[in-house]
């Protein structure tokens, strides 16, 4: 297999922490990885780790802030990220794996790589840590704007997701909304649930709430990127107050400590079940080419993740998954407006 390219410009703690999570990808998973910026600092931090000739570079001299938009991200076509996609696109790398901004990447991932035939926009997947299995939500934050179609088309990419690198077979697809019942939520959603009810090649379990998120209700969660975005980060900070307050009550006491000591696998398996570094990060699917996003704090643990991730989808044809099911279902629509 292609090594991943990885973006080692990118991220709150790049380059540092960027290099030790390529070293942990080969070392640990056995992923090969390239790393993408600017040569002097990461043969530097390399050294560090003794891996100066284990895991080659590729020279990007120019690097996407954080904070840089989709606008941003075009006027630096010789960036890091920009770099990774190319080497993407040439054959040369396998997937792109980068901690970078968000709409950097997805606007960058775009133009470099071009969406899949018959792709109207690519969308972001996440996994959340439900239970009896995890639950793929889709849009997390790549189109704030949609058409229903586009909705049903999210419904495809998440399944091939779910079933590629989740091994989920015939996943159950919902939609998110405000009430179950079919004419709940506004126009847009409504209509999608029409489509999907008759979509070919989906099992539509119908709406879903906010409430069922975290429930294993269903297998593919679908919505718009700003609904996604606002349900991750709501998520995302609910783990977080979870996990503080688990915390501060197991050593509130001297009994807690003891209480928790004989808990201690069952809290570890908790901890590393809501450890958001634990899933890789996000995934853009529906463009020519693997994207995993990771994020932005992400340290070497979360960037090692994200790159098992990358060879794992990359090696399970999840583009090619993609394609076949995008062929078999696509009929000529007319957009909603």
């Amino acid at each position: 297999m292609a090594p991943i390219a990885l973006d080692a410009m990118g991220g709150d703690h790049a380059p540092v922490e960027i290099v030790a999570g390529a070293v942990q990808a080969l070392r640990q998973y056995g992923v090969p990885v390239v790393l993408v910026g600017a040569p002097r600092p990461l043969h530097e931090a390399l050294i560090e780790h003794d891996a100066a000739w284990q895991i080659p570079i590729v020279r990007a001299e120019e690097a996407l802030d954080m904070s840089a938009g989709a606008l941003a991200s075009l006027r630096r076509p010789r960036s890091s990220i920009a770099v990774a996609c190319h080497l993407v696109r040439r054959g040369d790398a396998s997937a792109v794996v980068s901690a970078g901004s968000t709409a950097g990447i997805v606007a960058t991932g775009r133009l470099r790589l071009r969406g899949q035939q018959g792709v109207l926009r690519p969308a972001l997947a996440v996994v959340l840590p439900t239970l009896p299995r995890p639950t793929v939500l889709i849009d997390a934050g790549a189109n704030a704007e949609v058409k229903p179609e586009m909705l049903v088309q999210f419904a495809h990419l998440g399944v091939a997701y779910a079933e590629t690198a989740l091994g989920v077979p015939n996943p159950r697809v919902g939609l998110l909304t405000i009430g179950r019942e079919a004419e709940k939520g506004d126009k847009l959603t409504r209509r999608a649930h029409e489509l999907l009810v008759s979509a070919p090649g989906l099992t539509f379990d119908g709406n879903v709430e906010g409430h069922d998120l975290l429930t294993g209700a269903v297998d593919v969660v679908v919505t718009d990127g700003f609904t996604g975005n606002v349900a991750l980060k709501t998520v995302e900070g609910a783990v977080r107050f979870t996990i503080g307050e688990l915390q501060e009550t197991v050593e509130g006491s001297r009994l807690a400590r003891l209480g928790a000591l004989f808990q201690r696998t069952q809290l570890r398996r908790l901890r590393r079940r809501l450890d958001p570094e634990a899933y890789g990060g996000a995934v853009l699917l529906g463009l020519n080419g693997t994207v995993v996003i990771a994020h932005g704090a992400s340290r070497a643990k979360g960037i090692a993740a994200a790159c098992a991730l990358a060879a794992r989808l990359a090696a399970a044809g999840t583009i090619a998954r993609i394609g076949e099911r995008i062929a078999a279902s696509h009929r000529p629509h007319r957009l909603w407006s």
